[in-house]
């Protein structure tokens, strides 16, 4: 621990130069992924999103040649690699913004190993928690700053699959119900799927929120969704492991044909065959005596 903490301060990445200017192309690629269609984000005056803040500073698969990631970061990382904790998570992340970016601004960065934790024991196994600092400036000046967070780490280890453990089944994480969404989870109780409609404006939404994200209104009521769709994006989760959990698995961004969309398991096929665009639909499903969820399952004959 005395050796880890010898990299506290060191730098991380130097004279780093973002390889292309903030542009409106790129903005508009994230605002397309995002959904975000604020108008501060076009036009004559636009900034970009405050959360891309990282990605002026990201080097793509070439990286950044000579301005990549320091001898002393990868000493650290070679210390605790050679301690065993070869496994490396990001965790989270923190950004300040101390200025919009605007097209046209140059984008330079330093990055600081701000901390390294006491070892520490997690689900996934044990290890330290590796802390960054970038420093984002635009022309030159402060814009922002990017704290990020990972955990370097040796693999629990795993019971094989199929040996007997002698306790329970592990619970399936219970979906978080309060008072703007129970309407929602009261639905699915009763084999209904039901999307929030503005009662102003008659916007659907999805997920459930207290107001109308169109024109602002607190009154809603509800339609109940035909249950068929469409796979508009999806992942299918290897790793890491979780409990009530079997992967690989399919969690699927579904498109709904009332147009809302949402997040769930698509199931009825093996994981590596779903598709975009493949037709699906939902049904419910009793995973635990008092926890039912709706799952969207292939249509049959949708898979070549």
């Amino acid at each position: 621990m005395r050796e880890l903490k010898t990299y506290e301060g060191s730098p991380a990445a130097e004279a780093g130069v973002g390889k292309d200017p903030v542009n409106e192309p790129m903005i508009r690629h994230w605002c397309e992924a995002m959904g975000d269609a604020n108008p501060a984000y076009s036009g004559p005056d636009a900034v970009a999103p405050p959360t891309m803040l990282q990605a002026w500073t990201m080097g793509g698969l070439s990286g950044h040649g000579g301005a990549g990631r320091s001898a002393a970061y990868d000493a650290l990382f070679g210390l605790l690699d050679g301690a065993g904790f070869t496994s490396v998570v990001a965790t989270d992340c923190e950004q300040e913004y101390l200025r919009p970016l605007r097209p046209g601004d140059l984008i330079t960065f330093d990055a600081v190993i701000e901390s390294v934790s006491a070892q520490k024991t997690t689900k996934l196994g044990t290890g330290h928690f590796v802390t960054t600092r970038m420093d984002v400036r635009a022309n030159g000046e402060p814009a922002g700053t990017h704290r990020f967070r990972i955990l370097k780490y040796a693999p629990a280890r795993s019971r094989p699959r199929g040996a007997p453990s002698g306790k329970q089944p592990p619970a399936r994480p219970r979906p978080v119900i309060n008072r703007d969404n129970a309407g929602f989870w009261a639905g699915v109780e009763r084999g209904q799927l039901l999307v929030q409609r503005c009662a102003d404006c008659r916007t659907l939404r999805f997920p459930w929120l207290p107001g109308c994200n169109g024109c602002g209104s607190p009154r809603w009521d509800t339609v109940e969704a035909s249950g068929d769709g469409t796979v508009f994006s999806y992942v299918v989760m290897h790793h890491p492991p979780f409990p009530a959990f079997d992967p690989p698995y399919a969690v699927g961004l579904v498109e709904l044909a009332e147009g809302v969309r949402m997040i769930s398991n698509v199931v009825g096929v093996p994981a590596d065959e779903v598709r975009i665009g493949m037709p699906v639909r939902v049904e419910y499903r009793q995973v635990e005596k008092d926890l039912v969820l709706p799952v969207f399952r292939a249509v049959p004959g949708s898979v070549d």
